[in-house]
């Protein structure tokens, strides 16, 4: 799950409960639930950070 921050910015989160703390463990499990975050989701993750990093680069 992807959410956006106030700036636009995206955030990876658990499918299963929302967590925005996945970035806070050993490995790829959600801090809340201990669900594991899919490869799936964090390639879909990058290409958000891709396509955001894109969006706020300054011409040039």
């Amino acid at each position: 799950m992807i959410f956006l921050n106030p700036h636009g910015a995206p955030e990876l989160a658990c499918d299963h409960c929302g967590c925005r703390w996945v970035d806070r463990t050993n490995g790829a499990h959600c801090y809340e639930c201990g669900e594991e975050i899919t490869a799936a989701a964090i390639e879909e993750f990058q290409q958000a950070l891709t396509a955001f990093a894109a969006q706020t680069r300054p011409p040039g």
